[in-house]
């Protein structure tokens, strides 16, 4: 049951918003008693904190079984971009924006752990980019890598990039084409070009 509760939890979270939802509507919708829930999870924002990790690890797992298919680093940017779009339900309810506002402890912890995943991630993805002539020689990882975290972040600013004015779909391909233009040799830029064709 609490491996249930957590997986409705989650898709309301991201479909409505963590405050938004309520927990008698996660009672409501896997048809128990709140008392069900409380069982498992002893308040709301110990629910939120187990969806926020339980989210964090899955979408882990998934960029590190992208990252062990042996892809060029153009091509694993764009799997990994395609991915966390589909688990994150296009964040249509800016549910991390109210996280961070209702709930910003939780966040704070989310962030970190995001921010250590990610710069692993895009470290070796840089690095390798480089070694195999698709990014620019001497650009600097460790400095390109924070920029792209810092990016990716604020296009979760419901202040800077509103909902009702923004597609977080388009957001998140321009980012990565704006990421990408600015990296990339000659010849990254002719795979970058291919898969916006082709995406």
């Amino acid at each position: 049951m609490k491996a249930q509760i957590l997986e409705k939890a989650t898709e309301m979270f991201l479909t409505l918003g963590f405050k938004s939802v309520t927990m008698d509507d996660i009672a409501a919708e896997l048809g128990i008693s709140k008392k069900t829930i409380y069982q498992h999870f002893a308040t709301k924002p110990e629910l939120v904190k187990n969806v926020t990790l339980h989210l964090f690890e899955t979408i882990s797992c998934g960029i590190d079984h992208i990252c062990s298919q042996g892809k060029n680093p153009i091509e694993e940017l764009f799997s990994v971009k395609n991915f966390v779009l589909e688990h994150l339900k296009n964040e249509a309810a800016s549910p991390f924006y109210q996280l961070n506002k209702y709930y910003p402890k939780i966040y704070i912890t989310l962030k970190k752990k995001q921010f250590g995943k990610m710069s692993e991630c895009v470290l070796e993805n840089i690095t390798r980019g480089v070694q195999e002539g698709l990014y620019r020689k001497e650009i600097n990882p460790e400095i390109i890598g924070r920029f792209y975290f810092a990016g990716m972040n604020s296009l979760k600013d419901e202040e800077l990039f509103p909902r009702k004015d923004f597609n977080t779909i388009e957001l998140q391909e321009q980012y990565l084409e704006y990421h990408l233009r600015g990296i990339c040799t000659t010849k990254g830029l002719k795979i970058v070009e291919h898969l916006i064709h082709n995406n």
